[in-house]
């Protein structure tokens, strides 16, 4: 593998037979971090232009987790710090433009819960296999948050405006099962077939015309990246003012105190 992808800190990275594989690695539940973060922001041009590389997969190490999102103490850790959240603000905007414009095709493996922004990258894939028992969720609401950085874009798309309403003015997650019924994945599996079902796609893949699958994705893509480009920014201003409020710290400290959020009217 090029040395290239070496600088893609936060991030186990391998390519082999034309697939390259991004591996989120930050045990026990691939809890997003900094570096992780940064390298998702950036890395999707150098994919594209790859020619050694004709099919990406994502997943998470383990079994446990393909991504739990932000880490709750982190919330709490970095709250008030406006320069840190430009820049995380920033850096989503690119991830999900980033993997939405790659032209070379993504598969999600969704080896576990995907939840807030890991559910995010999961549905930002082209095709989307989780384990059956997975939960995929975008629980923003739950930490006093909008679903801004790329839920209220993504799931409309998928499921319609109705379920989007359902699950991101909740914040309830489906199972894997479940999520595929819905047309919100494209499929799910036993965790024992996972790699085979995956392997099946990429064959797929490697089967077709590079220049058609690329072409194809792009032209499928239009419209969603066209909305993620007059959109995203103002979701993510959204999700700011919802940062910048006390309701935010509340709730996520009543999380950590296992106790019911109070809210003022502020």
């Amino acid at each position: 593998m090029s040395d290239a992808y070496s600088k893609f800190a936060g991030l186990s990275i391998a390519l082999a037979d034309h697939v390259l594989t991004l591996t989120m690695d930050n045990p026990p539940v691939n809890a997003m971090t900094a570096e992780t973060h940064f390298s998702l922001a950036t890395i999707w041009d150098q994919v594209g232009n790859d020619p050694d590389v004709r099919c990406v997969v994502i997943t998470g190490a383990g079994d446990r987790a393909f991504s739990a999102g932000g880490s709750l103490q982190g919330m709490i850790d970095h709250w008030g710090d406006h320069g840190r959240w430009q820049i995380g603000m920033a850096e989503a905007r690119a991830l999900i433009l980033g993997m939405l414009s790659c032209p070379k095709p993504i598969i999600s493996r969704i080896n576990g819960h995907a939840m807030g922004l890991g559910a995010s990258i999961a549905l930002s894939a082209d095709i989307t296999i989780a384990v059956d028992e997975a939960k995929i969720g975008d629980p923003h609401v739950g930490v006093g948050l909008t679903a801004g950085d790329g839920g209220a874009l993504l799931w409309p798309n998928l499921v319609g405006l109705v379920e989007a309403r359902r699950y991101l003015l909740s914040g309830d997650p489906l199972t894997g099962k479940e999520a595929a019924a819905k047309g919100l994945i494209t499929g799910s599996v036993p965790r024992e077939a996972l790699d085979t079902e995956v392997k099946r796609w990429t064959d797929n893949f490697l089967s077709k015309s590079p220049v058609a699958i690329q072409t194809t994705k792009q032209a499928l893509n239009l419209d969603l990246v066209e909305k993620a480009k007059k959109y995203l920014g103002e979701m993510l201003r959204l999700e700011t003012k919802s940062w910048e409020s006390p309701h935010h710290l509340e709730s996520v400290r009543a999380l950590l105190e296992k106790r019911q959020p109070v809210f003022g009217n502020d």
